[in-house]
């Protein structure tokens, strides 16, 4: 590896770092944070390489929680995936293409943060699609040409990566597909889906998912039904809606990236729909389209699956990611094209895109950090652009300033001791108090949310917490408009309030924790049907 690739990777690692530190933790990743204290084969959520990814920092920081040692693995793994993403593409076409491929993979704010920065399913999923790539292109491109291939033992080593994606999260069985559907679209390679590897694959490729499996058959296939119901057709579909959704992704892919890249695969793809594959089998095709093609298989599939469903109901931006993270690889081949015919408009684009990047996730990260857009702030650089009452990313709780203040009540700290478990009113909430908490006092959290208690409900028994005391903790935002206390006062012997804790930024609050204290719950809190069998 060249000293030019060490400085991209090692670039990229400190801008990463620099937001994994100070960034505060999103709704899902204090959520995975509570994964990690309850491992399991698998979550009502998500496959269990997130708890693993997350819990990385924990065991390297001596169990020290906070925003940044969720996000060590994150940082880590995500360097290596870059690099392997490198070595693809280089080993795929040549060095220009490979360095070119990481640049623009490194660049993109939607890879930044969701793949590299963020503790989220996708990091531990990315990792192993790229390493499906890179174990592809040796299998296939790695011995000569195409027209004597031999299937060799790489076809079982990547049939088990699949099945480690697919512990990362269920996008990997379309990766899978995808690696068949380039088979059998490319006559040279078909005889691998009946080799003896292959098969030694499909049993390598069982034994690797089956903590998914067992976990969800003694858990009424709970995880599948609810992943695979978030795709189910909420309303007719639209193909203006599927537009918008296209449009979102370009959004998230920074438009002067994104709209070329979307550009350069739907040209690749007409490009394959015209190529010579139905041409006589004894005719072989350039190795550029089967390269392509290989490609195409491992990026169009979620693409097109995903912005079809966005006709029909809103997808989260990081579900078609993958494929976009793949498809750089054909963006770099075409920008080596442009660079020939028109350099300096090409050196232009790229270095605009390399500097407006930066500036812009500074920026944002600048507000959501210390309020540098907040209207009023201590910290304002733009005179104040966003009321408070009506920021959304107040919505984050900064969980070490949580912790400070929590600390400084005296009354707080015995209420957590005296108390036997602790919940609040929305999964992501207690999850956010778990992880401030934790380093004070630990205690069992636990959700009461009759509708939507995700994992909580597979980590305890309603009936666990009956006759016990409880810590109740909340925003200002739920203390008002769900009114929870009253509803919890049924539920317990006694409801007192302990105090509250205000949150600020840039020198004016901005949130206030309330917190409440339930003496001896006298019955079990209802759990959703759905959570029934973790009641």
């Amino acid at each position: 590896m060249n000293r030019s690739v060490l400085w991209i990777l090692g670039l990229g690692l400190l801008v990463r770092g620099i937001i994994a530190l100070w960034l505060p933790p999103g709704y899902d990743e204090a959520y995975y944070y509570i994964y990690t204290r309850n491992p399991n084969w698998s979550f009502f959520d998500h496959p269990p390489l997130v708890a693993i990814t997350t819990a990385i920092g924990l065991w390297l920081s001596s169990e020290t929680v906070s925003q940044f040692t969720i996000r060590i693995g994150t940082l880590l793994i995500h360097t290596a995936t870059l690099a392997i993403l490198y070595h693809a593409a280089r080993r795929l076409f040549d060095e220009r293409i490979g360095k070119l491929t990481l640049i623009l993979a490194s660049l993109i704010p939607i890879f930044i943060v969701a793949f590299g920065t963020l503790t989220l399913p996708d990091v531990p999923l990315m990792f192993f699609w790229v390493a499906v790539l890179w174990g592809a292109v040796e299998e296939f491109f790695g011995s000569g040409p195409s027209e004597n291939y031999k299937p060799t033992y790489r076809l079982a080593i990547i049939s088990v990566l699949v099945g480690m994606a697919c512990l990362s999260k269920y996008h990997g069985l379309l990766l899978g597909a995808g690696l068949i559907g380039f088979c059998l679209t490319a006559p040279p390679f078909r005889k691998a889906l009946t080799s003896p590897w292959m098969m030694l694959g499909l049993l390598g490729f069982g034994m690797t998912i089956a903590p998914v499996v067992v976990w969800n058959a003694n858990h009424n296939w709970e995880s599948f039904t609810f992943q695979a119901g978030r795709s189910v057709p909420a309303t007719q579909f639209s193909i203006v809606r599927a537009i918008e959704a296209l449009g979102v992704q370009s959004l998230y892919l920074f438009p002067f990236l994104g709209v070329p890249l979307i550009w350069v695969t739907a040209r690749s793809l007409l490009q394959q729909l015209r190529s010579p594959f139905n041409r006589r089998r004894r005719e072989v095709e350039p190795d550029f389209l089967l390269k392509q093609r290989l490609v195409l298989w491992l990026s169009a599939p979620v693409i097109l699956i995903f912005t079809f469903v966005g006709g029909y109901r809103q997808v989260l931006p990081t579900w078609t990611m993958p494929g976009w993270f793949i498809a750089t690889l054909l963006l770099a081949c075409r920008v080596a094209i442009w660079q020939q015919k028109t350099p300096n408009i090409t050196r232009r684009w790229l270095t605009g895109c390399t500097i407006a990047i930066p500036m812009i996730l500074g920026i944002a990260l600048g507000h959501i950090s210390f309020g540098i857009a907040q209207k009023p702030s201590q910290n304002t650089v733009f005179g104040g652009l966003v009321p408070i009452a009506s920021d959304p990313s107040t919505q984050l709780l900064d969980i070490v300033q949580l912790r400070q203040n929590f600390r400084k009540q005296p009354e707080m700290v015995k209420a957590l001791q005296q108390s036997d478990f602790l919940f609040s009113d929305r999964y992501h909430l207690a999850s956010h108090f778990a992880m401030a908490l934790d380093p004070i006092f630990p205690k069992p959290m636990t959700c009461f949310d009759p509708d939507d208690m995700r994992g909580f409900a597979y980590w305890s028994r309603n009936e666990d917490w009956v006759g016990k005391t409880g810590l109740y903790l909340t925003t200002q935002e739920m203390h008002i408009k769900e009114n929870s206390v009253a509803t919890y006062g049924e539920y317990f012997k006694t409801v007192k309030k302990i105090g509250e804790i205000p949150l600020d930024r840039g020198g004016y609050e901005i949130n206030r924790i309330f917190v409440y204290q339930g003496v001896e719950l006298l019955k079990p809190f209802p759990r959703p049907l759905h959570n029934s069998q973790g009641a």
